[in-house]
């Protein structure tokens, strides 16, 4: 059975903020996401999207695929495809696989599904402590990377250039799969 990594994403949140000496409203105020959100999502009562978590990502100064990754670790070093914890945004309907092992390697690969006609965006601080490629496996990706628009096909790999705010799209009314390699800096 996949674990489902909400209940640890809101505690490790809590854990986080806590650990800076943070109230709700300086981490509300660091991230530009309301106290209100904070809150019910440290509280288990709401999932965060994916925007929400790359904000709050990069108010703790870390990556979003290592906030995640912390929530998920347990010190295995294989993962096994029943096993890989899966997180979908509530908003968009995307899929997140973590793929590699949960421990702290340096390269972390994740598989995301990307509903039709679903967007997702990201601040720059959400990318500020990695290097990252993205390879499309199904579909079509659109990505926007600051004024750069990248339009990728099945096979298509892209590395990323410097931190921008970006917005991944599938443009198609089939979903689109695609493999993120990071590496942190």
């Amino acid at each position: 059975m996949t674990p489902d990594p909400t209940d640890a994403i809101s505690k490790l949140l809590k854990k986080e903020r806590l650990a800076r000496g943070w109230s709700l409203s300086e981490l509300a105020q660091h991230a530009a996401v309301s106290k209100a959100m904070i809150s019910k999502i440290e509280r288990g009562e709401a999932s965060p999207t994916a925007t929400v978590l790359g904000k709050l990502s990069g108010a703790f100064g870390l990556a979003l695929s290592a906030l995640l990754a912390l929530s998920e670790n347990s010190g295995e070093r294989i993962s096994r495809r029943d096993d890989q914890p899966l997180w979908q945004d509530p908003e968009t309907g995307y899929i997140r696989r973590a793929l590699s092992p949960p421990g702290r390697g340096v390269l972390e690969l994740l598989e995301i599904e990307m509903p039709p006609k679903a967007r997702v965006s990201y601040p720059a601080s959400a990318f500020v402590f990695q290097h990252q490629q993205i390879w499309v496996t199904q579909g079509t990706l659109v990505f926007d990377e600051g004024p750069d628009t990248h339009r990728l096909e099945r096979g298509d790999c892209l590395q990323l250039g410097p931190p921008v705010d970006c917005s991944f799209y599938n443009p198609l009314g089939a979903p689109c799969r695609y493999v993120v390699a990071l590496v942190r800096r």
